[in-house]
């Protein structure tokens, strides 16, 4: 085996390493699980649009969930293959999802897999504007297979929530549904909010929601009421309280009211 390989394969050893750390530590399911149990109970469909190691997936499971998960990096779907692929309800794809249906090339960073992405304007400004993505490198190109989330729905049914973290590209996915799903969730990061803001916009063509938001790898919701879609976007346009990065949940109105709000206390 030549250097530069064993080096490719020691840093994605290592970034592999280092997610497994974060998102599989101790007592982390336990509190995805108190989390999600406001979207989720025994017999319901879940999709996990960028499973990376289906920690979220595997607190969907938990709670009884049936879920299918989108995992398109090849070293990081055979340890999510490794980890939850046995569960059952869960089904395991190696695809992304997108705007349509077809191929796509994805940028792999080895050292930090969680930040592989197909938003090639998402790197470029992140780069700039984020002090924490400089040192990020995208090494490799994959070319994966991209579905849909109509696509999802006609094959599996519609989810009762659905995970979207794509790394810049949720707007893409949010652009090949065309129905209002009951919950979702998207990334946001700072340096590159526009994104989330669009796929606020995008989910107000779609049905009336209302909005909340966690910070990082946090479990607990930061607003004690769920905000409008033009209160979300504002946030956002704001600058997110300077947060940097979290998720933005999506609930349909008419699924509001029967929300058991989460405070940020609970972590």
């Amino acid at each position: 085996m030549s250097h530069r390989r064993l080096a490719t394969r020691l840093r994605q050893g290592l970034g592999i390493a280092r997610s497994l750390v974060i998102y599989w530590r101790p007592g982390r399911q336990r509190g995805l699980r108190r989390l999600y149990a406001d979207f989720l109970g025994p017999g319901d469909l879940a999709f996990d649009v960028g499973a990376h190691l289906g920690d979220r997936t595997a607190a969907f499971a938990g709670l009884g969930a049936r879920v299918v998960a989108l995992e398109p990096q090849p070293a990081l779907h055979a340890w999510l293959s490794h980890l939850v692929g046995g569960r059952p309800g869960v089904t395991l794809l190696a695809s992304a999802a997108g705007a349509a249906p077809g191929h796509a090339e994805l940028a792999v960073s080895h050292a930090t897999p969680t930040v592989s992405t197909l938003a090639e304007g998402w790197r470029d400004a992140l780069a700039a504007r984020n002090p924490g993505f400089r040192q990020v490198r995208w090494e490799a190109r994959v070319r994966v297979p991209v579905t849909t989330l109509d696509a999802l729905i006609d094959a599996y049914g519609e989810p009762q929530f659905c995970k979207i973290d794509v790394e810049g590209f949720e707007a893409e996915v949010l652009a090949g549904l065309s129905r209002a799903l009951p919950a979702l969730s998207v990334e946001f990061v700072s340096g590159a909010l526009a994104v989330a803001e669009a796929c606020v916009a995008r989910l107000a063509t779609l049905g009336d929601y209302r909005f909340n938001a966690i910070a990082g790898e946090g479990r607990g919701f930061r607003w004690a009421e769920w905000r409008t879609a033009s209160a979300a976007r504002a946030w956002l346009a704001a600058g997110a309280e300077g947060l940097a990065s979290g998720d933005l949940y999506a609930r349909r109105i008419d699924l509001t009211a029967r929300s058991s709000v989460v405070q940020e206390s609970q972590t």
